[in-house]
């Protein structure tokens, strides 16, 4: 294990589990199923064994997930230490799904959808019917639920703070690194920490842990871990690119195709539950869904391939197929008067560091700003228009949803974004 100032990230746990609970009498630990707060809690329950402890965990199931991780956190309810393990299966508003832009949010334990449901909810569940007004309400969304938690449980222990613990780890994200390594608000000076107003603190005793160190802890000192890992890895997914949280996410999306891999039962029922997610399996490795480059048809040319995504999205919106139609034919209108280059000149692959527009421009560039859902077309040097603003107007009043385009993050789309929530509220 990689040092931590003199110690190794193990001994340096042991250290701030015990500070923890010498701060703290009431103290939760969030759970995901994943590795990373599996070894969290395992370690942190022999810690408080040590010193006749007790904790309490809280775990959100988002109700499609792996059969695998489910058995996983059935077989951690039973930790020696846990005072209550409050397993949540909440209808949490507005939970992304990236994979459709028809339905671009979904919500996991829908009673209007619970012929749907990819699985029975667990007989010791909290759900819409018991849950605490004072932890979650109808119409809410995940975020108000970890911010009332733990305000719940001050309440209910009569403490005058609370910790949580969160397994996040610095080494999958330079964000994440630069939260812990220079945030401001913190509990006693610690760098692992978080304060977060009202007497809840967020400690995060694994931050510098590597994946490497966590299955070394798993192997070292024989801890449970979701059968997941093991079947992706003997699927050939490296450890390093191994996630288990439901991916349908901007960033999760890329690991669908892994669940209809491992878990084929499993997957049908997601598919006839999250719309767009076979889509997600097809695509999710290419530029559409992905990070990974552009993957046509070998058959078909770019121009071939940009009509066939405009004519696929024209099944479903024909206003949204429309909108780029527009848009293109403003860039053929463009490129013949500053050029002379006329649509059937137009190439199919372009030069990528040029500046002549014939070089430029080409089918391939045309074809990716449709694939990528690019509504304002800035891969076409556009900018977001006073119409393209009226077409998104039009779409929200039709759909009730901006059909994918609000999860872009650019200043424009969100100031717009909000004004079309404002008029509708």
């Amino acid at each position: 294990m990689k040092k931590y100032t003199s110690q190794n990230v193990y001994d340096a746990f042991i250290d701030r589990a015990n500070f923890i609970f010498d701060e703290f009498e009431c103290i939760a630990l969030s759970f995901s199923g994943g590795k990373d707060s599996s070894v969290m809690l395992q370690l942190f329950n022999q810690v408080a064994q040590s010193r006749s402890r007790t904790f309490d965990v809280m775990y959100i199931d988002f109700e499609a997930q792996y059969e695998a991780t489910i058995e996983h956190v059935e077989e951690l309810k039973t930790l020696s230490q846990i005072r209550e393990f409050y397993h949540f299966c909440l209808p949490l508003e507005n939970e992304d799904n990236a994979s459709s832009i028809l339905r671009p949010t979904w919500t996991p334990w829908d009673q209007k959808e619970k012929h749907l449901w990819v699985r029975q909810m667990p007989s010791d569940a909290i759900h819409i019917g018991n849950v605490d007004p004072d932890i979650f309400q109808a119409g809410q969304e995940w975020e108000h639920l970890l911010s009332n938690f733990p305000k719940y449980l001050m309440k209910k222990h009569q403490a005058e703070k609370v910790a949580c613990l969160v397994g996040i780890r610095t080494d999958e994200s330079y964000h994440r690194f630069r939260s812990i390594a220079f945030g401001k608000m913190l509990y006693q000076n610690i760098h692992w920490s978080t304060d977060m107003g009202k007497s809840v603190y967020n400690f995060y005793p694994i931050y510098d842990w590597s994946t490497e160190d966590i299955w070394h802890a798993v192997s070292r000192f024989d801890l449970a871990y979701n059968q997941v890992y093991e079947m992706l890895w003997k699927n050939g997914v490296p450890i390093s690119q191994q996630r288990i949280c439901h991916p349908y996410g901007n960033d999760q999306r890329v690991s669908l195709n892994q669940w209809a891999a491992l878990e084929p039962d499993t997957w049908h029922k997601i598919v006839n539950r999250v719309s767009g997610a076979n889509f997600g399996n097809i695509y999710c490795k290419t530029s559409l869904l992905g990070h990974n480059g552009t993957e046509k048809p070998d058959w078909m040319t770019w121009e071939q391939y940009a009509v066939f995504l405009l004519e696929s999205i024209g099944l479903y919106s024909e206003d949204l197929m429309m909108h780029y139609v527009r848009k293109i034919r403003i860039l053929f209108d463009y490129i013949k008067a500053e050029a002379n280059i006329k649509k059937e000149d137009i190439q199919e692959n372009h030069m990528s560091k040029t500046e002549s527009l014939s070089d430029w421009i080409s089918w391939k560039r045309i074809a990716r700003t449709i694939e990528k859902n690019d509504f304002p077309c800035r891969g076409l040097q556009y900018g977001l228009t006073i119409q393209d603003r009226e077409t998104m107007q039009k779409l929200k009043k039709k759909w009730g949803a901006l059909l994918g385009i609000e999860h872009y993050q650019s200043k424009e789309m969100k100031e717009l974004k909000k004004e079309i929530e404002d008029e509708k509220n």
